[in-house]
């Protein structure tokens, strides 16, 4: 059983060793012995065989827990599978910085998702839309008959829209099927339900239907997060203007705003790695989401509140599941959610929302005052020392004095190691 006394505010837990990490996470989360070992043995390639085609082997990625982390008032450490250094730290240091007001308070809407039914060569696409209408209750009865394990847990199709969209191909009546997926991210159960009330709907129209598909702009299905972060907190007022210079920057220009949501996906993406979402399905969603009014910006907001303390705010489309997928049968997957103490999709979604804000606070804190790279190139550096062939005992070394001439390059990376090795009479690297 997890424990009682739990905590996700664990000081100097980037300088223990890995066998100590484990253990406050298993301890923590309550992780049997065969879960633990799932987080560092990752799949057997039998089981990735079954996965995916032509299967070779498989891709290790880091994965990483931030820690500090309050959502809704329970302490939460966050599984995070990324190769981008620095990402896990500064989530990690701005939840650390927000537990002063409480941490995160974070929100998600239903889990409806939308099957898009493409209908065409329909002389009144007025007309036909009005006809799909009203047969609303046939379409909805046929499609729930197709997931009735769905509907007994208290899911299925609830309402039908239409849309006429004028293209270069002529007028097409696109169907709308709203879908409660409840706890899962949904696309197998839409895209049946889409496919099987086609037929009926060319019956009703005498129209011809193409496309039947989940669409990945899950705009009813939303999840939200906010923050205070005390001005003394994080540097006092000046760093409050900075952050939301730098938001305001985002929100006016879209050539900003593209690398401003990178930053927010960096955190949300991590988290759906690590426990078996679909990445692409998400960046779809988010990056459309923040175009939906015509113009790309960005997904958050942050303003300096009366009494000047920095006040952030994000809402995006947040398709996730908690079953089926990946999400059931990785046991990497499993554990890290575990980890999370999540039991539903839309407890998974405020979490990643939480993460998302708090990745973009720590990136435009950095922006605003020592600059990005200041903290990412330390960390970029260990990368450097290895690719440069630096033994573990070797790296910090490197590392040391590639951040003391502020030149991290692999060429001043070899030069350094080549330097220590003669110190010491040894070889060169690589050797």
């Amino acid at each position: 059983m997890p424990s009682r006394s739990r905590s996700s505010r664990i000081p100097g837990f980037y300088r223990m060793g890995m066998e100590e990490r484990r253990r406050i996470v298993r301890e923590f989360a309550g992780l049997s012995d065969e879960e633990e070992r799932a987080l560092y043995s990752g799949i057997p390639l039998e089981m990735a065989d079954r996965m995916i085609e032509n299967v070779i082997g498989v891709w290790p990625l880091p994965l990483g827990v931030a820690v500090n982390f309050i959502v809704n008032g329970r302490d939460v450490l966050v599984p995070m599978a990324i190769e981008e250094p620095s990402v896990v730290a500064a989530a990690s240091n701005a939840a650390k910085m927000a537990r002063a007001s409480g941490g995160f308070r974070a929100w998600s809407t239903d889990p409806i998702m939308i099957g898009q039914i493409q209908l065409v060569g329909v002389d009144d696409p007025e007309s036909a839309a009005e006809a799909i209408l009203a047969e609303k209750d046939r379409i909805i009865e046929l499609a729930n008959e197709q997931d009735p394990v769905l509907v007994r847990f208290g899911g299925g199709a609830r309402d039908v829209e239409t849309r006429i969209v004028r293209t270069g191909s002529g007028p097409m009546v696109i169907t709308h099927l709203l879908v409660d997926v409840r706890d899962a991210m949904g696309a197998n159960a839409v895209n049946t339900m889409a496919e099987a009330v086609a037929p009926l709907i060319e019956r009703i129209t005498g129209g011809r239907v193409l496309l039947r598909i989940i669409s990945n702009l899950a705009d009813r299905r939303l999840a939200g997060a906010e923050v205070t972060y005390l001005k003394e907190e994080i540097g006092g007022e000046e760093v409050v203007d900075g952050v939301v210079a730098a938001y305001e920057f985002a929100a006016a220009d879209p050539y900003r705003a593209a690398t401003h949501n990178k930053g927010i996906m960096n955190g949300v993406i991590a988290v759906a790695r690590a426990t078996g979402q679909d990445t692409r399905a998400l960046e779809a969603g988010a990056h459309s989401y923040a175009a939906r009014g015509g113009r790309y910006t960005s997904l958050s907001r942050w303003w300096k509140d009366e009494e000047g303390n920095l006040r952030g705010w994000i809402e995006m489309p947040m398709a996730v599941g908690t079953v089926g997928g990946v999400a059931r049968v990785h046991p990497v997957a499993r554990a890290a959610l575990k980890i999370m103490g999540v039991k539903t999709a839309r407890e998974l979604a405020e979490v990643m929302a939480a993460v998302g804000l708090a990745q973009n606070f720590a990136a435009l804190r950095a922006l605003a005052t020592e600059g990005i790279q200041a903290g990412h190139m330390k960390l970029h550096a260990r990368n450097v020392a290895m690719a440069a062939g630096a033994t573990p005992e070797e790296v910090d070394l490197v590392v040391e004095r590639l951040v003391r001439e502020r030149k991290i390059r692999i060429d001043r990376a070899e030069e350094i190691l080549r330097e220590i090795r003669a110190a010491r009479g040894g070889g060169s690297p690589g050797s």
